[in-house]
């Protein structure tokens, strides 16, 4: 009896977690990480010395790998160019068009308050977490674009869309298009 009471009460403090994340990518191994170690450029001596740059506390090293500016590189861009800031001349009436009604500078910080929020009303039932099931397409469902009810919205005002798979076949329950690959599995079923 006790070994029950037990077992429900680390069940219960277990479905009690705080912690937000609907994302379950770990697959429960113990094996190292393949992507733990990164590899670096090779040391080399520089031929003067106060050439260095100053270290910087949780800055990059000259041997950190830079992938990005490696392809720009190769490439034949610049790989300097990557780190400028601010808008560049081309973006310039874009940006001004964009916030031409004012714009939210802590808009980032109020979009991950909200989404926390969202995600902690919309969190991981008791079961999911006892499965380790992955609940972030749950969650975030209502937000979803039914892209096969949009393009039928806007097919008949003439406008042209994109290409898209031949559309699959309609819900027999509500109507609704069905996705290509669920109509290919019904069909392949049938």
């Amino acid at each position: 009896m006790r070994a029950i009471a037990l077992m429900m009460t680390m069940l219960g403090l277990a479905a009690c977690s705080t912690d937000p994340h609907l994302m379950n990518i770990s697959s429960g191994r113990s094996s190292p990480d393949e992507f733990a170690i990164l590899p670096t450029k090779p040391l080399q001596m520089p031929t003067d010395l106060a050439a260095l740059p100053a270290p910087t506390p949780g800055g990059s090293n000259v041997t950190d790998p830079t992938p990005q500016a490696d392809a720009v590189a190769a490439l034949g861009g610049n790989p300097g160019q990557l780190s400028a800031q601010g808008v560049g001349v081309a973006d310039g009436a874009l940006i001004s068009y964009a916030s031409r009604l004012g714009r939210d500078a802590a808009i980032r910080q109020t979009t991950a308050q909200e989404d926390v929020e969202w995600r902690s009303r919309h969190s991981r039932r008791l079961l999911e977490v006892l499965a380790r099931t992955n609940v972030y397409y749950r969650a975030y469902e209502p937000m979803t674009l039914d892209s096969w009810a949009e393009a039928e919205r806007w097919r008949p005002t003439g406008v042209l869309l994109p290409s898209a798979p031949p559309p699959g076949g309609r819900d027999a329950a509500t109507g609704a298009p069905l996705p290509a690959r669920k109509y290919q599995e019904d069909r392949l079923a049938d």
